[in-house]
């Protein structure tokens, strides 16, 4: 087997596939089902930021931008068509992105916790929902981004938490039984999904400067009463009831010797707490962003109608 055709290939586990190339870093699989639910997840971003794809301030002739674990590509897409002038790169561990894309926009397999040997700087490198990636070194990753930047170039990190309760209405529920046991089975293969919480920190041990925060919420279904959050709502529910076996199967399986059948039964439960408007969950959002010093770039101002807020 050639190496081109063992990258473009996939593992197949409990029914879902894996990717290929450095199978089982990455513990989420990615098949059409899976790839319809990380494009849930950029609505839900795109929402949450009001039709933004991003809070860094960038120049409108921006060049040379990076996505990395990019999924099925749709940032880097439509990034590629709101700046025509911009060169994009995205990367991932899974050939899922369509063949059909703008003419400023590629992909390449790659993993952005190797040495990164790319033959120009960036102006802008971008990741988002990278709770589940990176799990040897993120802070790496993050120090590789800063030296890939061109002077006064900005780093973009767009991601969630995972969730939390409102009041105590989740107590004893399926819902709290299976994130203790989802946070286990991911630690116990190496990963930290709370590690969103350090970011900030991250990034400003790298060298970035002007390092700005945004907080947000997806509540876990339609129970706030702001429009705003309840139509954040509808949307978080959908991405977690079509991405929850994705998220537990393999984590459970592989991280508490579970069986596949006992996820499954595992998850009847959860699915209906998910739904039921009386257990006030929701997803903490976070976005940071900081510019590398140098270059021609003043210091960012807020942007004023993005509020950072939690209220519902």
């Amino acid at each position: 087997m050639s190496m081109r055709s063992s990258v473009y290939d996939h593992v197949a586990e409990n029914g879902r596939t894996y990717h290929r190339y450095k199978e089982g870093k990455y513990a989420l699989p990615n098949d059409e089902t899976e790839q319809n639910r990380l494009d849930i997840q950029h609505q839900l971003f795109v929402l949450t930021l009001h039709g933004k794809l991003h809070l860094a301030p960038l120049s409108e002739q921006i060049h040379n931008v990076l996505d990395i674990a990019t999924g099925t590509g749709i940032w880097a897409i439509d990034f590629a068509i709101k700046y025509p002038t911009a060169n994009v790169l995205g990367t991932d561990l899974s050939p899922i992105q369509p063949e059909f894309v703008p003419p400023n926009c590629r992909f390449e397999v790659d993993d952005a916790e190797d040495d990164w040997t790319y033959s120009y700087q960036f102006d802008y490198i971008h990741g988002r929902l990278l709770l589940s990636c990176f799990n040897q070194d993120f802070p790496a990753v993050i120090t590789k981004a800063y030296g890939a930047l061109n002077p006064g170039g900005w780093f973009e990190l767009q991601d969630m938490l995972p969730p939390i309760c409102f009041d105590n209405s989740w107590d004893g529920t399926e819902l709290q039984r299976w994130l203790t046991l989802t946070l286990e089975g991911a630690k116990r293969l190496g990963m930290d999904w709370y590690k969103v919480g350090m970011y900030r920190e991250w990034v400003e041990a790298a060298g970035f400067e002007d390092v700005q925060e945004f907080q947000g919420s997806w509540p876990t279904n339609t129970w706030p009463r702001d429009r705003h959050h309840k139509l954040l709502g509808a949307w978080q529910n959908q991405n977690m009831m079509e991405g929850l076996h994705g998220i537990s199967v393999a984590v459970l399986t592989r991280g508490l010797g579970m069986t596949a059948q006992e996820v499954e039964v595992l998850l009847i439960g959860v699915r209906r707490d998910l739904c039921d408007r009386n257990i006030h969950c929701y997803a903490p959002v976070r976005v940071i962003w900081g510019r590398k010093p140098g270059g021609n770039t003043a210091p960012q101002q807020p942007h004023p109608e993005i509020g950072s807020s939690s209220e519902f």
